[in-house]
């Protein structure tokens, strides 16, 4: 991959991984080998995606899943600090995040295989425990304990945290200015060249076409959307979401169409933004106003859309620049 600027204080890079794509835009010190930035970016996702992936059966996620419940399970530390956040936001959302939701995703089609109707009509409805009552984690030993059968999927935060790893490569090269982004979650670090903010796009939730609804100004922040419109199956003329709820059992059937939250961590935002689209409205404001959330709310209404917002940044004009939603 080449690398662009029109800036030569800046440089962009970006890869593969995940079977999508990882970016980077940032200021560059003097004498910079970008190169060697490249291939550590590389790396850093590259690790996420080896130990968190179900796409990869010999990932150390699935080394974890296939263990029998009752048995405690070393596993590599990154994996570990992942587990343990979502955890942590499973339980602050009262389940809503749930990390333990891999036998339905899978059920669905949004895994490696084809969806099975028979998997699908047995999860539906089905009374299932949340994963943080399932999971008991030794932090000393880096050691995970099932309680019981679970299917660990890490879907819905893996990809915030790579893009924080990004960032931790980039400590490496005394970068201090950067954007980088895994997939649509993005991470904000300093300012741009011309000491304003980094801006990023939150996208209109459309099902054809991929055009911005806002812009919105990020310093030392991340942003992370989950939404109804990019992966999706279709049912007797319905177009169902590939973000799982665990009281259906199923996908989510709310009426939104994206949540967008910004947060200190792109794993935290990643995390945040997948409750709150579970829970819906109007829960899911509840959520984010106990939890002092930075969120955008996109309804459908309609042909159009409706928004809804919690939180300092996305109230604040200065920092948020809204288009026609209608």
């Amino acid at each position: 991959m080449s690398k662009m600027s029109t800036d030569p204080a800046l440089v962009a890079l970006d890869g593969p991984v995940m079977g999508t794509r990882w970016s980077a835009l940032f200021r560059a010190p003097a004498g910079l080998d970008s190169e060697a930035v490249r291939a550590a970016l590389a790396a850093s996702v590259g690790e996420v995606d080896r130990q968190m992936s179900t796409y990869q059966p010999q990932s150390d996620l699935m080394r974890l899943n296939r263990a029998p419940a009752g048995v405690w399970m070393p596993v590599p530390e990154r994996l570990f600090e992942v587990l343990a956040r979502g955890l942590a936001i499973g339980r602050a959302s009262r389940g809503a995040f749930d990390i333990g939701m891999g036998d339905v995703v899978a059920a669905w089609g949004f895994g490696p295989d084809a969806a099975d109707v028979q998997a699908v009509k047995a999860a539906l409805g089905k009374t299932r425990p949340p994963a943080h009552e399932l999971l008991e984690l030794d932090a000393a030993a880096l050691t995970v304990h099932k309680g019981g059968p679970v299917a660990i999927d890490l879907s819905g935060i893996a990809k915030g945290y790579g893009a924080d790893r990004m960032i931790k490569a980039l400590d490496g090269f005394g970068i201090r200015d950067a954007l980088v982004g895994l997939d649509g979650e993005m991470r904000a670090r300093g300012l741009r060249g011309d000491g304003r903010p980094w801006t990023v796009a939150v996208e209109r939730p459309d099902y054809e076409t991929r055009t911005a609804l806002s812009v919105l100004e990020l310093e030392d922040a991340a942003v992370a959307t989950s939404g109804d419109y990019r992966h999706w199956v279709e049912v007797g003329g319905r177009r169902l979401s590939h973000t799982m709820d665990r009281r259906r059992g199923g996908p989510v059937d709310g009426g939104l169409a994206s949540v967008s939250v910004v947060a200190e961590t792109c794993m935290d935002a990643d995390a945040w933004a997948t409750a709150l689209m579970v829970l819906g409205l109007p829960a899911g404001l509840e959520m984010a106003r106990e939890q002092k959330l930075d969120a955008l709310f996109i309804e459908r209404d309609g042909a159009g859309f409706r928004l809804h917002r919690t939180g300092a940044i996305f109230n604040a004009p200065d920092r948020v620049a809204v288009s026609t939603v209608g």
